[in-house]
């Protein structure tokens, strides 16, 4: 989640409502690539 901060932010930076929407429409477009990607599976060596 932090990398996800660093690259989109934690507000808004549209100031109107048609460029916020579309701002929050790429951004969740974003998060939901990232999600979908998954993570990396761990296995214990040893």
């Amino acid at each position: 989640m932090g990398r996800w901060k660093s690259v989109i932010g934690d507000r808004l930076h549209a100031k109107n409502i048609e460029n916020q929407t579309t701002e929050t429409h790429i951004a969740a477009g974003a998060l939901n690539r990232m999600s979908a990607l998954g993570r990396a599976n761990y296995e214990r060596v040893g």
